[in-house]
């Protein structure tokens, strides 16, 4: 496919060099316009763009920007693109962490339902409930054991289909996440965020969470991290998120 990314960091970057090797013809775009993104672009062999040239001609969008950056994206920018082109949301909320407050959210509104709102068009929700650097190092072929999972909700089938596929060609287990209002589900501080779970775990992680209760978890955490340092290893990351958001597991 032709597949838009948004961003560059993290994610969107991880996203970029792999569903490149994957065989996809790749468009990478930021705020800072072709020219902020063309280094990079050349150094993994996609394709340098703004943010509308990585959205014209995709048969997939990924959005893999901070959560409140979305608010500001023209409103016109999704305009012409057909209605069965998926959009991926891989943000998540982190107010106090790295976000400025936003009041919707934090009256309780579902994260995506808010991003499909802010970009007049509906999303897939995915990539937001693996840490970057599980995405990197951690990806196996389809079948091996061990293999993690991510979680994918989104209300048109077949768009969540494809994303769906892709996640799979990134080295990771799909899983069925439910619809965009069950997407909360997959949000941080609930028992399927960034845990290192395989698809049988992840399907419990999904079915575990409790309405409401994340969001206390959630406020605690620049507490809990500044527990464990300046440079947390990976593995203590996973077993804080395991025993903070799933501790009956």
């Amino acid at each position: 496919m032709n597949i838009g990314i948004i961003g560059t960091g993290n994610i969107g970057g991880l996203l970029a060099r792999k569903l490149s090797q994957a065989g996809h013809r790749v468009s990478v775009a930021n705020s800072r316009g072709v020219a902020g993104v063309r280094q990079f672009a050349e150094s993994i062999g996609v394709t340098a763009a703004d943010v509308k040239g990585a959205i014209n001609g995709s048969e997939m969008v990924i959005l893999a920007v901070p959560l409140p950056a979305l608010a500001e994206m023209p409103a016109e920018l999704f305009a012409t693109l057909p209605a069965d082109v998926p959009v991926v949301d891989t943000s998540n909320y982190y107010p106090d962490l790295r976000d400025v407050h936003i009041p919707a959210l934090d009256a309780g509104q579902i994260e995506s339902l808010w991003v499909a709102q802010q970009i007049g068009r509906p999303v897939i929700k995915a990539f937001n409930n693996i840490l970057a650097d599980s995405l990197a190092e951690r990806g196996l072929p389809q079948g091996e054991p061990g293999r993690l999972a991510i979680a994918v909700a989104g209300d048109d089938a077949a768009a969540k289909q494809r994303v769906m596929e892709v996640v799979n060609q990134s080295g990771f287990d799909p899983v069925d996440g439910g619809s965009l209002a069950d997407s909360w589900r997959q949000q941080p501080s609930t028992p399927a965020y960034c845990c290192d779970w395989d698809a049988p775990t992840m399907q419990r992680a999904l079915a575990a969470a409790k309405p409401g209760e994340a969001v206390n978890k959630r406020d605690k955490l620049p507490e809990y991290f500044a527990a464990l340092g300046d440079t947390p290893s990976h593995q203590e990351i996973v077993a804080l998120n395991r025993k903070v958001n799933w501790p009956t597991e």
